[in-house]
């Protein structure tokens, strides 16, 4: 597996432990986010060839068509299938064989590897490859600028586990006035196959369950256009869905310090719904993976691969973390 080292040092308690991105000089919130200097361009060889099956998360749908984009400018005979359906559905296909990749918004849960072991006899290997802030949308028009945990918590949640003294059902109650007062809020949210819905349960709703009138969509992009067309909503879902009909707010831990889902936040740990985006691949241990996964793996994350990254609205890996990933999966 990921020797579980990298994971361990980088997060905590949920959260995304990046202070080592500063000494590795990555561009604050004040800066346009750039690929670090420090990862290489890719460089192409040759006999890679057959077909990428990729089954699992929606969020990252985009992230493996561009990918495969751009591997297979430089290798036209190889195809892609690529299945977003949630992260749920990853560890099946993983399992299955019917998928050399399983794109997950969320670490495997441990029964999820527990059942992989079973089938094979060691673990899966986990490859973080990018940055997600997991962002609350509002209608663009809305003026709401802040919420904290608990409020949200409030917001989605029937047991209110993070503390609220009420059930928030109005966005008056969160201090809106006028004609807002009175607008009752509408929720979006994905579907219990998603990572995204159960990270979002753990770290917004402090592991609480979610009400029955939040609108359990399919698909990130859904969520985002039901907020757009419902003018009293409230939804979540990475930051790179985001689209000129909604806007992403700043959350809080606690009242008066509001961060934003931007890399400077996630990076000082100020923003609560920070997480890495993983793919998942079977590799037997001490054993080289083949020349179609090494390969794509290489292109993901280098130069050219956390390029698409930044262009698909999250955030590229610090360098050092980079090569530790591209050593523990024999490519340095």
């Amino acid at each position: 597996m990921f020797n579980g080292v990298l994971k361990s040092k980088l997060i905590k308690s949920g959260l995304i432990v990046l202070a080592v991105a500063f000494a590795a000089g990555i561009a604050t919130a004040q800066e346009p986010v750039k690929v670090d200097a420090g990862i290489p361009s890719y460089s192409k060889t040759s006999g890679v060839s057959g077909n990428i099956n990729s089954v699992g998360s929606d969020t990252m749908n985009n992230l493996m068509t561009l990918w495969c984009e751009g591997f297979t400018k430089d290798y036209p005979n190889v195809k892609c299938q690529i299945e977003g359906k949630g992260s749920s559905t990853a560890p099946p296909a993983l399992i299955e064989g019917t998928a050399q990749f399983g794109p997950m918004s969320r670490a495997m849960k441990s029964k999820e590897v527990d059942e992989f072991e079973k089938a094979f006899g060691y673990k899966p290997t986990e490859v973080p490859t990018s940055i997600d802030t997991l962002a609350v949308f509002v209608n663009k028009d809305n003026p709401i600028e802040c919420l904290t945990i608990e409020q949200v918590d409030a917001i989605f949640s029937k047991n209110r586990t993070c503390g609220g003294a009420e059930d928030i059902t109005t966005w008056g109650q969160l201090g809106l006035e006028g004609d807002w007062a009175n607008v009752p809020i509408g929720l979006y949210g994905r579907n219990s196959a998603s990572g995204t819905y159960g990270f979002f349960k753990e770290h917004a709703l402090c592991k609480g369950d979610y009400k029955d009138s939040v609108k359990e969509q399919p698909g990130s992009a859904s969520v985002v256009q039901g907020i757009t067309e419902d003018k009293g909503s409230i939804g979540y879902s990475g930051i790179g869905y985001i689209t000129s009909g909604v806007k992403a707010i700043e959350l809080a831990k606690e009242p008066g310090k509001c961060a934003a889902p931007n890399l400077e936040d996630v990076v000082n740990k100020t923003y609560p719904l920070g997480r890495y985006l993983y793919l998942y691949v079977n590799k037997k241990p001490n054993e080289q993976l083949d020349p179609l996964r090494f390969e794509f793996l290489k292109y993901v994350l280098s130069k050219e691969g956390q390029e698409v990254v930044v262009k698909d609205g999250y955030l590229p890996l610090p360098a050092n973390v980079d090569a530790k990933i591209m050593t523990d999966i024999g490519a340095n």
